[in-house]
């Protein structure tokens, strides 16, 4: 067993990955910084750090809603599955992706908003959605009827690949804002009528 002495010898950047290795879910940096009792700040740079590490490893770092999680490099998802003995993951529908696409690029978004863009009602596919943590439950909308606010998890940084929010592909600057239908048409069939920016599929 490592003593005090050993302990007080790791860098900072050493106690923070050790942290977020035995992590089961992403970490507050406050909670990170009250555990190896330093100041956010100095946490922050130590993730830098370990970011600037992992360029040529197996690892990263995942960023979201102000939680940090160490995650495996997107590009061995398929060998772990195969080490591992998994299916590949499922891939989404199209109307899936659309209503993610949406709700990736607005987020906090309600219902509705997501409805108006798509013109068709999007109640099963976000249902769809939730059940599969791409999305969750990020508050309720001052507006008429409090609607729910969706926003995306971790696990939708996870299935794309993405390190953090800010590697989503930028909209096209030309591209008008997509018209919003007062009366949302049910869905029958899996073609969009809105096209959004492509998210990076991650092979699942």
């Amino acid at each position: 067993m490592p003593d005090e002495q050993t302990v007080s010898r790791l860098s900072l950047e050493n106690l923070v990955e050790s942290l977020l290795f035995v992590a089961d879910e992403p970490v507050p940096i406050s909670q990170l910084a009250a555990a190896v009792d330093a100041r956010p700040q100095e946490v922050k740079t130590a993730l830098l750090a370990l970011e600037a590490s992992y360029q040529e490893r197996g690892l990263q770092l995942q960023h979201n809603n102000g939680r940090v999680q160490l995650t495996t490099h997107p590009l061995a998802a398929a060998t772990i599955e195969q080490f591992l003995g998994l299916n590949s993951q499922q891939r989404l529908s199209s109307a899936a992706l659309e209503a993610l696409a949406i709700v990736a690029y607005r987020q906090p978004v309600t219902r509705p908003q997501v409805d108006g863009v798509r013109g068709v009602n999007s109640d099963s596919v976000l249902k769809n959605l939730l059940f599969k943590g791409l999305i969750e439950e990020v508050g309720r909308s001052e507006g008429p009827g409090r609607p729910i606010l969706y926003g995306t998890t971790s696990a939708f940084l996870q299935h794309f690949g993405l390190a953090s929010l800010r590697e989503l592909p930028p909209l096209k600057p030309e591209e008008p804002e997509p018209a919003v239908s007062a009366e949302p048409r049910q869905e029958t069939i899996d073609q969009p009528d809105y096209e959004p920016t492509p998210l990076p599929e991650n092979g699942g």
